[in-house]
């Protein structure tokens, strides 16, 4: 294999030809060699317009391509795991974006076919790949904030167009699928534990029937989270991470801006003006082509990528402990 791994994308769907396609072609280690779409016309144009040298009318043209070693999945969430299996069995790793199913059960499914094929599968949570991010687990590992007691955080967007996939039930949408899964990874990676039991509100849209009002309390052992995602609020997004002797916050947590440096704030004092609060920034930096990069290293170096499907199988069955929780007005476990 060469030095750079060679990437065949999955549909035009616009995250990728907005964001996660031109972030991997700066990649040290990626090239984004064909992109497929069921309209042949459709992925020609977005192969002109992106300088990507091949153009497929079918899924499965692109995955019969013998110089193709790795998928990115950026297709309709109920399309995630069977066009992994599909990718899998043609020999290629895949990225695939989160959630990476509809189900736990689902999910499953991915671990047979990994062990049969011999592929790599992860999961695209790019703010795993983040210096931000990794930079919280340090201090939290250094103990900079005590003990880990509390996680709260936010993520909105407003979107009420029934058109937008993300607001189609059968698609897999509504909040809690689409942001609320980063919510619960980011409280899952700070404690590095499972919750054991998790409680979950729901309010839907009358029409469209997807949840747009999500808010959850997960219980871990070594403390709990709070979390609120939506659909139809105001946009917002901050992660705070609570110790016994201070607290970390994240400015920008999961949408990390591509045009300034990204920040991290550290309050040791618990001075309540902010007066005493540390201030860390980072560079600028685009997490989709880290994102590529670090799978790319980990398909060619052997080594491990940064969600494996048994990490996303645990926070699937967080999310629907959420959606159980929800129904029944009761604690669920995962």
């Amino acid at each position: 294999m060469s030095s750079k791994l060679r990437w065949g994308v999955l549909s035009t769907a616009n995250i990728g030809l907005r964001k996660v396609l031109p972030a991997m072609q700066q990649g040290e280690n990626t090239v984004v060699a064909a992109i497929a779409s069921r309209d042949l016309a459709k992925a020609r144009r977005a192969a002109a317009e992106l300088d990507i040298p091949m153009a497929y009318g079918s899924y499965e043209e692109l995955l019969a391509d013998p110089n193709i070693d790795a998928i990115y999945n950026p297709l309709p969430n109920q399309f995630h795991v069977p066009w992994t299996i599909k990718a899998a069995e043609a020999g290629k790793h895949v990225l695939c974006e989160k959630p990476i199913s509809l189900t736990v059960a689902e999910a499953k499914a991915l671990l047979p076919v990994r062990a049969r094929t011999g592929v790599i599968i992860c999961e695209a949570f790019m703010i795993r790949s983040f210096p931000q991010w990794l930079r919280l687990r340090e201090l939290l590992a250094q103990g900079r904030i005590g003990e880990l007691r509390s996680v709260a955080g936010v993520f909105s967007y407003y979107n009420t167009d029934p058109a937008n996939i993300r607001n189609q039930v059968e698609c897999g949408g509504g909040a809690l699928y689409d942001i609320g899964c980063y919510l619960i990874h980011a409280s899952r990676y700070a404690f590095a534990q499972e919750p054991t039991r998790v409680v979950g509100l729901i309010e839907r849209d009358p029409q469209m029937h997807v949840d747009r009002l999500t808010s959850a309390l997960l219980d871990f052992p070594g403390g709990q989270s709070i979390f609120t995602c939506a659909t139809q609020l105001i946009p917002y997004q901050r992660v705070q991470f609570f110790g016994t002797k201070g607290r970390i916050e994240l400015e920008i947590p999961f949408n990390a801006p591509i045009d300034r440096p990204t920040r991290l704030f550290i309050d040791s004092s618990g001075d309540l003006t902010g007066a005493d609060i540390t201030t860390e920034t980072f560079p600028t930096a685009d997490q989709y082509t880290l994102q590529g990069d670090a799978f790319s290293k980990a398909i060619l170096e052997n080594g491990q990528v940064p969600v494996p499907v048994e990490d996303s199988i645990r926070n699937m069955a967080v999310i629907d402990a959420v959606f159980r929780s929800a129904a029944s007005g009761q604690w669920e476990k995962p």
